[in-house]
């Protein structure tokens, strides 16, 4: 399934790309945040402090758990393809678990940020390795996110 939903996501950022544009400073949405073992569904949003500097807060829910993410990100737009952008950062994740210790982790992540143009509409998707600093939990390399937002000032 997450192999399914990678490979869509990136169809779909590869067939927009001609119709996209970047003026937006703030986007909110549903985010996905898929690991090996638990997928977490829930509210994302982003905030442009300047072109390029963007802090980015996600609240994604699972069965017995609830995750806390805050991510910076540096975000540069292709050359030539308007609209799309990578990305780059870090931030902290806190997932509090029911009946059990929270697990404290380091999220860096790089991806693609994609505006549709003429539609206030973000797409991105992007590689978010785990990486424990607490006693509970385990290093998740496969970990990856989703974000579908509406975006904000076009």
């Amino acid at each position: 399934m997450k192999k399914l939903l990678s490979v869509f996501a990136f169809i779909m950022l590869g067939n927009l790309a001609v119709k996209a544009q970047t003026n937006y400073r703030a986007a909110l949405g549903l985010g996905i945040d898929l690991y090996d073992e638990a997928t977490f569904v829930g509210a994302t949003g982003k905030y442009f402090f300047s072109d390029n500097h963007v802090g980015q807060a996600d609240l994604g829910f699972e069965d017995n758990a609830t995750m806390v993410t805050f991510l910076y990100s540096y975000h540069k737009e292709f050359v030539g393809a308007r609209g799309l952008r990578w990305y780059a950062g870090v931030g902290p994740s806190i997932i509090f678990v029911r009946n059990t210790d929270n697990v404290f982790a380091l999220r860096p992540h790089m991806g693609l940020d994609f505006k549709i143009d003429g539609v206030p509409m973000v797409l991105n998707f992007d590689w978010r390795p785990s990486v424990v600093l607490s006693d509970v939990g385990d290093n998740q390399v496969a970990a990856f996110g989703f974000g579908l937002q509406f975006a904000i000032n076009n």
